[in-house]
């Protein structure tokens, strides 16, 4: 990961608990406007100005753009290189009117009331102060334009079947996502951090992703058996003597095997705010 440098003291330093390794981005790739901003669809105009936060390689960054054909989107990552795939991929996508740039929530390099649209996924989970992120994305937002945010909660995880593999999974995760400041169960939390940084008037919906097909069983574990073996969660874990090799080795296997079972489903909620500034 490639951060910002030359940053306000004030401005935190936050650890990215995912880390950018290929099963991480095979997720992230994975995501469309459709999947992952379809709250938010309703509520765009074709020549709207928009600033995408998080944006990764780009999927969904790209499919605003795609909504937005006389306006202006660029997403913004604090990792050069996604951003460096996200240009590339934008390269096919026929989106002139897109840009990628490597920037930083707490500290845009934009001035106010300078986009209709301010919108994150799956971004405020990730970071040790989300009501400072919020404000950031309210200063560049115009009055009357709108935030959009989404995040997974991960205590409201279900699966089946039971199995402990993905229990204690689940425990190792959100202790290592605390460990780096940040919060796992933000879904919840969005409505209240809103407010806290200003909002007044503040929408509240949900969605979901469930994994129920043998495709998408396989896919979905298969990407999280990789993460908990070999991505920055695997190494913080056993960094912070919270796992094992043999212990994260165990949990993948249990990922497989709840991929296996034909009746085996995943769903993972999300909450959805939209946000006035003025």
């Amino acid at each position: 990961m490639s951060d910002i440098t030359n940053r306000p003291h004030s401005v935190p330093v936050d650890v990215y608990t995912h880390g950018h390794a290929d099963a991480v981005l095979r997720s992230h790739r994975w995501r469309t406007a459709e999947n992952s901003a379809g709250y938010l669809l309703p509520h765009l105009s074709p020549d709207n100005s928009v600033l995408d936060i998080g944006c990764g390689p780009g999927t969904i960054t790209i499919d605003l753009a795609h909504r937005t054909p006389r306006g202006t989107v660029i997403g913004l990552d604090r990792s050069a290189n996604v951003i460096e795939e996200a240009r590339n991929t934008a390269e096919g996508a026929d989106v002139p009117h897109a840009a990628f740039v490597v920037g930083d929530v707490y500290d845009l390099d934009y001035d106010d009331d300078t986009f209709d649209v301010v919108h994150a996924h799956q971004v405020l989970q990730h970071l040790s102060d989300p009501v400072a992120a919020l404000k950031e994305m309210r200063r560049v937002c115009r009055p009357d334009g709108i935030v959009a945010a989404r995040d997974s909660d991960y205590a409201g995880f279900l699966w089946w079947p039971a199995l402990p593999e993905l229990d204690e999974w689940l425990t190792l995760y959100r202790d290592v996502a605390r460990g780096n400041g940040a919060q796992p169960d933000a879904g919840r939390r969005l409505p209240e951090w809103a407010r806290q940084a200003g909002f007044s008037d503040v929408r509240v919906t949900a969605s979901a992703w469930c994994f129920t097909t043998k495709q998408d069983r396989s896919w979905w574990a298969n990407l999280w058996a990789d993460r908990i073996t070999s991505s920055a969660l695997a190494d913080q874990a056993k960094q912070r003597r919270l796992a094992t090799t043999q212990d994260l080795n165990r949990l993948a296997d249990g990922w497989r095997l709840w991929a296996a079972h034909d009746g085996a489903s995943f769903l993972t909620p999300h909450v959805e705010i939209l946000c006035t500034p003025r």
